[in-house]
């Protein structure tokens, strides 16, 4: 493993410190551009990237599934929402505290 100088461990740190709501944010990005989405090769793009993230939150696999197996959107969108309330009851993304 290389080294690391003191200010790339900090950036390192705070990055997987905040890595669930980097990950919220990601899929509210793509709930967004599926609604612009044209073609149905960029859903398809959109929907593997969507899932990817899901996996990486570690959302339940029942929800998981019930937004991929019908590439629900607004039960994606839905999601996101209540991601984003739980987040911000904890003190996490979009309530201004950074953990300082």
């Amino acid at each position: 493993m290389p080294d690391y100088s003191p200010y790339q461990r900090k950036v390192i740190a705070r990055y997987y410190d905040r890595k669930d709501e980097i990950l919220i944010a990601r899929l509210q990005e793509i709930v967004t551009d599926l609604a612009l989405a044209e073609s149905e090769t960029a859903r398809k793009r959109l929907w593997s990237r969507a899932e990817a993230a899901l996996e990486a939150l570690k959302a339940p696999p029942n929800e998981r599934e019930r937004i991929m197996s019908k590439l629900d959107s607004q039960a994606l969108a839905r999601y996101v929402r209540d991601l984003l309330a739980d987040s911000n009851k904890r003190g996490g993304a979009g309530s201004g505290n950074r953990g300082r």
